[in-house]
């Protein structure tokens, strides 16, 4: 049993233990340098402030009665323009649940929907500036799909490209607002780091089924590897002269039989976490946010945005944008400012914070709610790692079947995350298991001390055991050639002995 099991743990060393030790190595990079992506604040630092005429709202023209889910309207190169999004089918299966906003030039009421390069251009310049690009914009670059925009091109094309004196860049889509923007040291890092360890080349990305089913049977097949090698380490143990279990190996299948032996467990953990990441079975699938947003927001129409927007006295001061943020089916507005503050505003225009009394109200329209507080600090679903989070910020914890927790801007009554059975499962599964996300191990230099030994370890189980496998594999071809080298010679001298 022992023998066949050894030599299938040889030959899927080879392949899927190049690929492992790959994932290892990149991922000492991704340790400090994630995948370049522009979040949304650091799209709203892009933004110029807003300059709104009261009578462009005249030329949206949207029926008054078309219920929106979301509404903004925010400057591109010096124009004024609504992002309108459609209201959202809670019916509607969750891949198609993610609905574009319709942009629409308040200057002239004209959809936008693609740009020329001197517009893509102009937009660009307008971002670098307010952003803190170092560098003019030189150039917009009609482009494909590229590596830093595979998670985005199809949703916002035709789409443009910005090239920054410095190496900078940005991409713009056909609605005008800027999508993607990368540093060159990010681009370096990210092809030493994300784009080996999510198997993300272009070529592979872009078929989105075909990248899916390559990193979910690479991972499992990683799994049944890690798996044999223990059997296989756990059995090959001997007792040595002085009657101690030990390895009988020496050299380097020493050092990958003890590490092996040792951190085994911690590789088959992150290669199985890996795996879940990727939901291969849907078991993991939440829906937590999409019917909880709707029930707090309530039904909010295009006529009573437009309407709270013309009751507007002014805007407050450094407003980069004015969105919608409904509440419990009552409109009202948030200016948003270049450093992420946002200010709600009432129907007359005047600052309306939010009251505890008003949010539990909206909460109402859903399942009860178990807890209401506002939260200080952070907790073990709601915390910054790599990115920052909204603080303080209200927490709600509704008496469903799932325990739902939504976490609630303070300032806008505005979900920003949910978490249902699922959601916290997969947060300990691929957060917890996989990136060592716990709260002991976010600050530094302790994160450093305890995950890079932990690497390095790792790192050695799955190199020695792809060069030995390749080394294995080496020396069964000689075998086998040498044997059929041997074979023909018999056969060579069997035919000239029987030649009279």
């Amino acid at each position: 049993m022992l023998r066949p099991i050894l030599f299938l743990h040889r030959w899927l060393g080879v392949a899927v233990g190049l690929v492992m030790t790959i994932w290892c190595l990149s991922g000492f990079v991704m340790l400090y340098w994630d995948y370049p992506r522009l979040m949304p604040d650091e799209q709203i630092r892009g933004l110029a402030p807003l300059n709104l005429p009261a009578a462009t709202l005249a030329h949206a023209g949207l029926p008054a009665d078309m219920p929106l889910s979301a509404a903004r309207v925010e400057m591109m190169a010096g124009r004024a323009v609504l992002r309108a999004t459609p209201a959202i089918d809670p019916g509607r299966p969750i891949a198609q649940m993610r609905a574009m906003p319709a942009s629409i030039d308040l200057a002239t009421g004209r959809p936008i929907d693609g740009l020329s390069e001197a517009e893509a251009l102009a937009v660009g310049r307008s971002f670098g500036r307010h952003y803190g690009i170092g560098g003019d914009a030189l150039a917009a670059v009609p482009t494909g799909m590229d590596q830093w925009t595979v998670q985005t091109f199809r949703r916002h094309q035709p789409m443009h490209r910005i090239d920054y004196a410095g190496g900078a860049t940005a991409y713009v889509a056909a609605s005008g607002e800027v999508v993607q923007q990368t540093s060159r040291a990010e681009r370096f890092w990210g092809w030493l780091g994300a784009v080996p360890h999510w198997l993300y080349p272009t070529l592979l990305r872009q078929d989105g089924a075909l990248w899916s089913q390559m990193v979910i049977w690479s991972a499992f097949t990683g799994c049944f590897l890690t798996v044999t090698g223990l059997w296989v380490g756990i059995a090959r143990l001997r007792r040595n002269r002085r009657g101690r279990i030990a390895s009988p190996y020496r050299g380097l299948w020493w050092w990958h039989h003890m590490a092996g032996l040792f951190f085994g467990l911690l590789t088959l953990s992150w290669v199985t976490s890996g795996l879940l990441s990727m939901n291969p079975w849907g078991f993991l699938e939440s829906e937590a946010g999409f019917a909880e947003r709707e029930r707090l927001a309530g039904l909010m129409r295009w006529g009573d945005v437009a309407a709270a927007i013309g009751r507007l006295p002014a805007l407050p001061p450094g407003t980069v944008r004015l969105e919608s943020a409904p509440l419990g089916g009552r409109t009202y507005l948030a200016a948003v400012f270049a450093d992420g503050r946002r200010i709600r505003l009432g129907g007359d225009g005047r600052p309306a914070p939010l009251a505890r009394d008003e949010l539990a109200a909206a909460l109402a329209n859903g399942p009860p709610v178990a807890a209401l507080e506002l939260m200080r600090g952070e907790d073990d679903y709601y915390y910054a790692h790599k990115y920052p989070v909204t603080l303080p910020v209200w927490r709600a914890v509704l008496d469903d079947a799932e325990r739902t927790r939504l976490y609630i801007d303070p300032a806008t009554g505005r979900l920003i995350r949910a978490f249902d059975g699922n959601g916290r499962a997969f947060r300990w599964l691929m957060d917890g298991l996989h990136s060592l996300d716990l709260p002991a191990l976010r600050l530094r230099p302790i994160r450093d001390i305890v995950v890079l030994p932990l690497l390095a370890a790792v790192t050695l189980v799955c190199a020695t055991g792809t060069w030995m496998g390749f080394r294995a594999v080496g020396r069964d071809f000689r075998r086998v050639r040498n044997r059929r080298r041997r074979q023909r010679g018999a056969r060579i001298i069997a035919i000239e002995g029987a030649t009279p």
